[in-house]
């Protein structure tokens, strides 16, 4: 049995998205995120930094969302939601699986930081700033893809679990400009997803 280590509003998300796609029963160990669940004993013997999301597969304990999601496409998929090496679209699936964490991802994060975990005394507006226009440049080159594609890798694949859910937080951070009209499509596409539903509301 699978169980999923998980806190609401945080990459936990995308591993509830993809293991209700795959049709996956799994347990959820629901945390708050805060310190006293995160930084628990108890937590710490699953992630020594008390991160999530964690996933647990019998007696294997992995970390780090993008891995979780590369493993249960590999180990618990039967092949679905990832292109093949010698498929045409396979490139594509690794370029924007791994574009979400290397580009996307941290002026994010510096948002949140900015926005909600730090007391307004300690805000800066001048990193918030910066943040925010690296991520609306980061999301150019999406926006461009998805005018040729309604997913990322042709099909809906892994590649729009990570990078859709980012794009999706990056929507709800109001960095999604009006005029990448492509980009808002294919948010509204992910939206209309059952599973996405789920992961986004657990």
């Amino acid at each position: 049995m699978l169980t999923l280590h998980h806190a609401p509003n945080s990459r936990a998300g995308r591993i509830v998205w993809l293991l209700e796609e795959l049709g996956l029963d799994y347990t959820l160990n629901g945390m708050r995120f805060h310190p006293e669940d995160l930084k628990s004993d108890a937590h710490r013997a699953r992630h020594p930094l008390g991160r999530i999301p964690v996933l647990e597969d019998g007696d294997i304990m992995l970390w780090e969302s993008g891995a979780i999601v590369e493993y249960l496409i590999e180990r618990h998929s039967d092949g679905a939601l990832k292109p093949q090496p010698d498929h045409p679209n396979y490139p594509a699936y690794l370029q924007w699986l791994h574009y979400c964490e290397g580009m996307v991802m941290p002026p994010v994060n510096t948002i949140v930081v900015q926005t909600v975990l730090l007391p307004p005394e300690r805000q800066n507006a001048e990193a918030l700033g910066q943040a925010q226009k690296l991520l609306t440049r980061a999301l150019a080159p999406v926006n461009e893809r998805l005018g040729a594609v309604d997913y990322l890798a042709g099909d809906f694949s892994g590649a729009d679990i990570m990078l859709g859910h980012a794009v999706f937080m990056s929507n709800r951070l109001g960095c999604v400009p009006d005029d990448y009209a492509d980009l808002k499509a294919y948010i509204s596409r992910l939206e209309s997803r059952p599973a996405f539903v789920k992961g986004i509301e657990t």
